[in-house]
């Protein structure tokens, strides 16, 4: 509720710098600058905190699947059900680009066409596999006018997920002289959960930032030319979320209403922060306490889906957002590409892991089909309002995925569960 308040007055304030229009420089104002503060800040505790929480989490979290008989299904199955739920996405966005057609009802001109700055491709995706070093830590310089730079550190999660499965592979095979480094990760991952606490107690006034920001840096009035498209995207996310997700749970003996009333605040989150990487901590933490997720199995499958679980970044945006630039361009396409876009949808959406959003895996996919990149520059100016979307039917899979394997497997707290005590996370 709480959350939903600072959404509200987001709106509201976000309304109000919309209609205060900028400075007489051309600036924003100063509301606008005040949300857009607010919003960043708080995506920016959150992002600091992830490096930490995932390293400590994973290794923690190796160690004690060790412990457990399923460790092995346990894996095997969260990449099965990672898989299987990314195929439905995107057969669901191929199917509503064909029967939509946004691409031959855009209102958009085509000298608005550019290619994207961040562009895809498998061999960057294989790059990026490779630490760059131990921390999994980027360093970059960015030059302003006038001569003035600043240097910035960044981290690839993808990087450092795979660093922490090393060492916690390693640290297993070491034995017993590897004990005093599981038991100070273990201190580190309980202090890192304590300041995370803090962090997300902010969320309410964290959520009003950015969804102001939101509102009043690109409104709605973009959608007009691009409606159909809109509409196409909105229309799979919410057939996803609201028809496959339930589907998914009831097969599987869940009450979907528990599920969503568990992990609607790392949604609502992710909606409000366009960012599955900061949306982690909350994701993890309502995983385990509002869902009964065990703590072994959720350190390790929730950040790994942050990273590679994307059915609205990398499955139903690339699916329909391709069939726009074929049509758009009367390019047609065959049984085969739409094979393509599927394959490059369920095995590239790690892809993305660490990279710009789903422009990159738009990229990736129109490269893999021969489609022009300009096509993509069409899309950009409603992207902000699209990521909304996308990015908290990502939490929800994310969230979606350890719970089902958890149940399958017999290690769900189904009393945890039932209960839906979103309020359990304060403890």
């Amino acid at each position: 509720m709480q959350v939903l308040a600072g959404m509200a007055a987001g709106l509201a304030l976000g309304l109000v710098a919309r209609s205060l229009g900028p400075d007489l420089d051309g600036s924003p104002n100063a509301l606008a600058d005040l949300l857009a503060l607010v919003g960043s800040s708080f995506v920016q505790l959150l992002r600091v905190l992830v490096p930490p929480l995932v390293f400590t989490a994973i290794v923690a979290s190796i160690a004690n699947l060790a412990e457990l008989g399923n460790a092995r299904r346990l894996v095997v199955q969260t990449l099965v059900w990672f898989a299987l739920t990314a195929a439905i996405a995107v057969t669901i966005g191929i199917i509503l680009g064909l029967a939509l057609e946004p691409g031959l009802r855009a209102g958009v001109d085509a000298s608005a066409a550019e290619a994207p700055r961040s562009v895809g491709s498998w061999l960057d995706f294989l790059k990026g596999l490779l630490p760059v070093n131990y921390l999994g830590l980027e360093a970059g310089t960015r030059l302003f006018d006038g001569g003035a730079a600043t240097t910035s550190l960044s981290f690839n999660v993808l990087q450092i997920v795979i660093l922490s499965i090393v060492i916690g592979v390693a640290a297993l095979r070491v034995g017993e002289a590897a004990a005093p480094f599981l038991q100070f990760v273990r201190s580190a991952l309980a202090i890192t959960r304590k300041v995370l606490w803090w962090v997300i107690r902010l969320t309410p006034i964290g959520s009003a930032g950015l969804f102001g920001t939101a509102v009043a840096a690109y409104g709605w009035d973009s959608l007009a030319s691009l409606g159909w498209f809109a509409a196409a995207v909105y229309l799979g996310l919410a057939i996803v979320l609201f028809v496959v997700y339930p589907a998914v749970l009831l097969i599987n003996g869940l009450d979907p209403i528990r599920f969503f009333r568990g992990a609607w605040p790392a949604i609502q989150l992710g909606f409000v922060s366009r960012s599955s990487i900061g949306t982690l901590p909350v994701t993890e933490q309502v995983v385990e306490q509002a869902l009964g997720v065990p703590r072994p199995y959720a350190a390790f499958a929730v950040p790994l889906a942050a990273t590679t679980k994307m059915d609205g970044c990398a499955a139903i945006y690339p699916a329909i957002a391709a069939l726009f630039v074929a049509q758009f361009y009367a390019v047609p396409l065959h049984a085969a590409d739409y094979a393509l876009i599927l394959f490059v949808s369920v095995i590239g959406s790690a892809a993305t892991a660490g990279l710009t959003g789903a422009v990159v895996m738009l990229t990736l996919t129109l490269t893999t089909l021969g489609l022009p990149l300009e096509g993509a520059g069409l899309l950009l100016a409603i992207d902000p309002i699209i990521d909304m979307g996308r990015t908290a039917v990502n939490v929800a899979g994310q969230a979606l995925v350890p719970t089902v394997v958890a149940k399958r497997e017999g290690i769900l707290d189904e009393s945890a569960y039932a209960r839906h005590e979103v309020a359990a996370v304060a403890r």
